[in-house]
């Protein structure tokens, strides 16, 4: 995803008039960053000859004065001396990358259309949905993309993606 792209998306999901929750409250969490846990954007999630097969970008995802450091180094004629809304994503590569997703893989939400209705859409924290439901959600055309907006802190061992956590966005 190209970087006018990524603003694009954050952009997009700043619009969205749903009750946020901001990411001070006491429900938020950061996601905690391991070796085997990286932050990408989906692209695609697919079912390639009996292989559940999720194609993501890979960025690098900042939160707090982590971001604020990064924001200063990389956008030095900017008027601003703060990451917007306390995070900083960099995405440097259009480089996609092709993971085989465990069978009983974890999928943990904070925000997604339950009801059918975007309006009613509100933050629930770490809620767990079924890989099915997820993959339904990554593949539906319904919400414009809306899943694809946000990006996951995914998990792999062994070669396989075995938990996909969505990045809440203040």
């Amino acid at each position: 995803m190209k970087k006018s792209m990524l603003f694009a998306a954050v952009l997009v999901v700043g619009l969205f008039q749903f009750t946020f929750a901001s990411a001070t409250d006491d429900g938020y969490q950061p996601v905690p960053t391991n070796p085997e846990t990286q932050a990408f954007y989906i692209e695609s999630l697919i079912n390639n000859e009996g292989k559940l097969e999720l194609t993501a970008d890979h960025i690098e995802w900042y939160e707090g004065e982590e971001a604020n450091e990064v924001f200063r180094e990389r956008e030095q004629d900017s008027e601003m001396t703060e990451a917007p809304s306390g995070y900083y994503i960099v995405n440097d590569s259009d480089d996609l990358q092709t993971y085989e997703v465990a069978d009983d893989a974890v999928v943990l939400m904070q925000i997604w259309n339950r009801t059918g209705n975007m309006d009613e859409a509100d933050t629930v924290w770490n809620e767990e949905i079924s890989l099915e439901k997820f993959i339904e959600l990554v593949n539906s055309d319904e919400d414009e993309g809306f899943i694809k907006d946000f990006p996951y802190h995914i998990s792999i061992k062994d070669g396989k993606i075995t938990k996909i956590v969505q990045q809440f966005i203040p």
